[in-house]
């Protein structure tokens, strides 16, 4: 039986309730063991609610990623790589000792020294962000953000942080300090679709994160903040000033000299020219679209061998920018660029000013009214309804409805041969023409050698008043460049697993390819052709000593200015304007693109070695030309020699007539036949294009 004693160590003596018997450290230590009771059952009951539903720790060392694609040139070179890059993990103790200081000194100074959270951390941050009104600090340590990386959403909110904590202090219980820092570096996202230290650093540096230096280690430390506000791609000034803040923790710290700082500073820090190189990314987002429809959603990791030539491309884009900086005062903003081989494979392809600036794809998407440099097709179906270069036409005024072109030069030069009207771009002969022989037919030639818009028969259809794309005007030319056959546009050779298999192998072509030109047509246009280059419009893009020919293009009010030209088995259309349809300064198919052009082939033409024009399928039996062939090319220029460009602001050339053949007629204007078929083939307007977004100048410090 209890003494009358018991229990007064708790306070529970005399007194209804016990305190009388109570001294104040008996109360003291009374009411501490109540609190401590209760604040243990609180805690209990807090850590049940909130732990039970922690993630599957088990599933540590799983990553879960999309399937990453990887794009190489048709020499193997890297372009791109799309999705998900995951190297294998960094050994830290193969890496730099600045390396993992860096991450430390920027991310979580105390990293060292508390148990997975940072009481002093968290105190100073919660004090910064009320003094700012705003969150400007974090007090996360990296701990911490190995856990939320590991195994949680990025949702804010109470119940992620308490899971936070709580994982932060289970990861510090099972693994060592450097282990965590193991896991941190070759977990975290550097942005770029790359996973990890050594990923990023491939991605960013072409280089191991062995091999890094202070600066480049600053640089992707720097990263983890915001890894697409701090790209020292498309934000390369953010990305040094957070560089810069990094290397003055690291001195801070103590991780590196004051001398190691400076030169740091000093040293430039230079991107993979593959993440650099942002016009390749029209091209591998053209590819993109493509390669789900032949291989599905991808599950693994792929390899796409395309066709792209990346020394041809950068030439392209070096080609693209000297003249778009050239005549920016002149209003040319935007400009696309398309090169085929003779098979139709994509060398090159540039889809507007700056990627980084506007994504849109100008060379594939865009639909600009083509000009004169759809005339071929109006004069190839000429040729196959008989007309030869040396038919006798009349340039003078025509009325069609109440239609009546006028020509650039505003004046008229009369009886002609239709190789000169060519030349020289004659808007009243190509009209003329076109309404002779059918409307319907020039359409139909152009779909047969590779036109996909919808044409409308409108009489100034004639005169290029179709939308087209880059990309179709090039597959279309590449008739008269290969010998007359059709060529389709493709950029994907093969798709591979890293292993090797096979998912997607381009069928070579089976038989014979489809002949869409033959002789004599596919002879007169080449001549006709040629002489745009040697004699006519586009005497700028003529280069000594290759075979080149091609076709000038301006729109009204100077909106569109194109040139598509070729040699033998190589063919390049180039687009230039602005994305408003705006007009430009008096920019002509023979100025600016002719010069995009003339850069882009002197570049490409030595490296493809390619041969002259090819003449084609067998001329029918018995043919023979009217005049030899040597007169008929000196009545429009000289084939393999330079030739003064012509310019806006030359004089217009003058008819240089050519020796008549005496059968041939001259070919007069008709009124448009009430009968002729139409097709349906309505002009399809294009999509304007989104407005380009202000992006500060890549690359970099």
């Amino acid at each position: 039986m209890a003494g009358p004693g018991s229990g007064r160590w708790f306070g529970l003596g005399p007194g209804k309730d016990g305190s009388a018997g109570r001294t104040p450290l008996q109360r003291l230590l009374y009411w501490g063991m109540v609190l401590a009771i209760w604040g243990a059952i609180f805690l209990l009951v807090f850590f049940a609610v909130f732990a039970r539903d922690l993630p599957d720790t088990s599933a540590l060392y799983e990553i879960d990623r999309q399937p990453s694609i990887t794009y190489l040139d048709r020499n193997g070179a890297l372009i791109a790589v799309r999705g998900t890059q995951q190297a294998p993990p960094a050994d830290l103790d193969a890496l730099p000792d600045y390396v993992p200081a860096a991450f430390v000194a920027i991310e979580d100074r105390r990293f060292y020294m508390h148990p997975g959270f940072d009481p002093i951390g968290m105190s100073r941050a919660m004090a910064a962000n009320m003094r700012a009104g705003r969150v400007v600090q974090g007090g996360s340590t990296l701990t911490q953000q190995l856990a939320k990386n590991l195994f949680l959403t990025p949702d804010q909110n109470l119940k992620r942080k308490v899971q936070e904590l709580m994982l932060a202090v289970w990861l510090e219980m099972k693994f060592s300090k450097k282990e965590i820092l193991a896991l941190y570096l070759n977990r975290v996202y550097f942005g770029a679709g790359a996973y990890g230290i050594e990923s990023a650093s491939q991605r960013y540096f072409d280089k191991g994160a062995k091999d890094l230096t202070v600066g480049e280690a600053a640089l992707l430390a720097g990263l983890l903040k915001a890894p697409s506000r701090y790209s020292p791609v498309s934000e390369s000034e953010r990305a040094a000033t957070r560089a810069t803040v990094v290397l003055n923790e690291m001195e801070s710290a103590g991780v590196i000299t004051p001398e190691q700082r400076a030169a740091a500073v000093l040293e430039p820090v230079r991107v993979s020219r593959t993440l650099a190189t942002q016009h390749a990314q029209y091209f591998i987002d053209w590819l993109d679209k493509q390669i789900r429809g032949l291989v599905g959603e991808p599950t693994e990791d792929m390899i796409v061998e395309t066709t792209l030539d990346l020394t041809l491309q950068t030439a392209a884009e070096r080609s693209v920018r000297r003249i778009l900086d050239r005549d920016a005062s002149r209003g040319v903003e935007q400009a696309a660029l398309v090169a085929l081989d003779g098979d139709g494979r994509v060398r090159a392809m540039i889809g507007g000013a700056s990627y980084a600036d506007s994504q849109f794809n100008r060379a594939v998407d865009a639909r600009r009214q083509a000009g004169s440099a759809f005339k071929p097709f109006v004069y190839l179906a000429a040729m196959e309804a008989g007309y030869t270069p040396e038919s006798r036409v009349v340039d003078e005024p025509v009325r069609i409805g109440n239609w009546s072109p006028r020509n650039y030069s505003g004046n008229f030069i009369g009886e002609t041969s239709l190789a000169n009207a060519v030349a020289q771009s004659t808007n009243t002969v190509a009209a003329a023409i076109a309404d002779q022989i059918g409307r319907d037919n020039v359409a139909r030639v152009a779909h047969r050698l590779g036109i996909t818009t919808r044409i409308g028969l409108e009489p100034a259809m004639a005169l290029g008043a179709v939308e087209v794309s880059p990309i179709e005007m090039a597959q279309a030319f590449d008739a008269f460049a290969n010998g007359g056959q059709r060529a389709t546009a493709y950029g994907i050779s093969r798709i591979r697993t890293p292993r090797g298999r096979v998912i997607y192998q381009r069928a070579a072509r089976e038989g014979r390819a489809q002949q869409v030109i033959n002789n004599p047509p596919l002879y007169y246009m080449n001549q006709m052709l040629r002489g745009v280059v040697t004699g006519g419009t586009g005497r700028s893009a003529a280069i000594a000593g290759r075979d080149i020919a091609g076709k000038t293009g301006t729109t009204s009010d100077y909106k569109d200015a194109w040139f598509v030209g070729y040699t033998g088995g190589f063919v390049t259309a180039v687009w230039v304007g602005k994305d408003d349809a705006t007009p430009m300064r008096g920019v002509t198919g023979g100025a600016a693109p002719a010069a995009i052009w003339k850069s882009f082939m002197e570049a490409a033409l030595p490296r493809l070695n390619v041969m002259p024009i090819p003449n084609g399928p067998p001329m029918p039996e018995g043919w023979q030309a009217a005049n030899p062939v040597e007169d008929l090319i000196s009545s429009v220029g000289d084939l393999f020699g330079d030739a003064p460009p012509l310019t806006d602001e030359s004089p217009p050339p003058v008819d240089t007539p050519v020796r008549p053949a005496p059968t041939q007629p001259v070919v007069r204007p008709t009124a448009p036949q009430p009968a002729q078929r139409r097709e349906d083939l309505p002009v399809q307007r294009p999509e304007p294009a989104p407005p380009p977004e202000r992006k500060a100048e890549p690359l970099f410090f």
